[in-house]
């Protein structure tokens, strides 16, 4: 998950530029260049040397930081297991790696500074960023430098149909999360006629416009379609507009911390619709924030659940020890990710980025979460979606779609 929006205005300038996904808060404008929050060493030195470094980008501050913050711990984890162990063997020569994580604010002109920020640093690789809205307008930084980059999180189709050879992403795209959530809603839940709401961003504003694609294709009408912002939590206006339209199904294209509130104040005002939306809102803290509200939520996530995933078990458990907290969203998928750029790295001998980058796009390994390869384009293979339900104050799986 990848775990991650932006305003109306600066979602049609990207869309110009290239296109979008998730949650980006809109960043102070004294905020423009955040600090690293792990500090920076020496250039590392890619042909052998002692110390390579990773970048890694997530929101660390905001409302969407326990997103964040988990991303940067499932690449942490497999940073310091790698080194722990010696390093790895590259070129015939023992490497290990150094984390340099930076706050990107899930705000797209913050994430460019990032971005650029990692270039100067010389970093190898970069793991992010986890929302789409930020992953989009660095991954063409990262395209001009030459540095490959691997996002766990970032769902949006414009972020590998930009072309660039330097983007991959661990995990299913929006088309196929969309087309699945649309498909289930109206012929496993009998839904025919449906709400949408989006918080405008790459992501909410995507996966919304694919869900409705996927409703209508199976048959349903979708009588209200409104619109909101990723920092936005009153939503008593759109609820009782959309209450009037007596939908069967209320579907939330945004985050956690938007999708909360939503689902609260739907009960609150008596709306009997039931309440879906994506990855992002497949979390633990949508629970914490809505409570017993929470009740009967159904969202999805790419990939299988995280206790089926081939390594799930030992991972939680592994996360829990090293760091007394329980995984969110998309850790998995970003140790994943640190696991298939080194491996790439080994096969090519080198961790110079042009000549790993090769190895990267034709790399196969199974990872934690599944068996890992690219398309033509960067995306994984055979992605799996996974449904889910809040049942009893717990994720409940109701089924998986895909995968192998």
């Amino acid at each position: 998950m990848t775990i991650a929006r932006y305003s109306l205005i600066a979602a049609s300038l990207l869309t110009l530029a290239a296109c979008g996904k998730q949650q980006e808060p809109a960043a102070p404008e004294a905020a423009s260049a955040p600090a690293a929050s792990a500090a920076a060493a020496a250039p590392a030195k890619t042909e052998g040397g002692d110390t390579v470094k990773i970048g890694h980008a997530a929101p660390l501050t905001g409302n969407i930081a326990h997103l964040g913050k988990d991303n940067e711990y499932g690449v942490k984890m497999a940073i310091d297991e790698i080194n722990d162990a010696g390093g790895a063997d590259i070129g015939g020569k023992k490497v290990k790696f150094e984390l340099v994580s930076e706050d990107d604010q899930a705000d797209p002109k913050t994430a460019t500074t990032v971005a650029q920020r990692f270039v100067d640093q010389k970093v190898a690789g970069v793991i992010g960023h986890l929302n789409s809205g930020t992953t989009i307008p660095a991954s063409k930084i990262y395209s001009d430098a030459g540095i490959p980059q691997i996002s766990p999180s970032a769902t949006a189709v414009a972020y590998t149909a930009q072309g660039f050879k330097t983007a991959f992403r661990v995990m299913a795209n929006d088309a196929q999360q969309g087309k699945v959530l649309g498909d289930y809603a109206v012929t496993k839940l009998k839904a025919k006629k449906v709400a949408i709401v989006d918080d405008r961003t790459a992501y909410g504003q995507g996966l919304a416009d694919e869900f409705e694609k996927a409703a209508k294709a199976a048959g349903a009408e979708v009588v209200k379609r409104e619109f909101t912002t990723n920092q936005e939590t009153d939503f008593n206006a759109i609820l009782t507009s959309i209450k009037g339209a007596k939908p069967e199904l209320i579907f939330y294209g945004g985050m956690d911390a938007q999708a909360a509130p939503l689902k609260k104040q739907a009960k609150k005002l008596g709306i009997s619709a039931k309440v879906m939306g994506g990855d992002g809102t497949q979390t633990p803290e949508l629970i914490k924030l809505a409570g017993a509200d929470a009740e009967g939520m159904i969202s999805s996530s790419p990939g299988q659940d995280k206790v089926a995933m081939p390594g799930g078990k030992e991972f939680l458990d592994k996360f829990k020890a090293k760091f007394g907290t329980e995984v969110q969203l998309y850790a998995p998928y970003c140790y994943d990710a640190v696991k298939v750029m080194v491996e790439a790295m080994k096969k090519a001998g080198s961790t110079e980025p042009a000549k790993y980058l090769p190895e990267l796009a034709k790399i196969e390994l199974d990872g934690v979460t599944g068996h890992i390869s690219f398309d033509e384009k960067g995306d994984i293979k055979n992605g799996a979606i996974t449904i889910y339900q809040v049942k009893g104050g717990k994720w409940e799986v109701l089924e998986v779609v895909g995968g192998k």
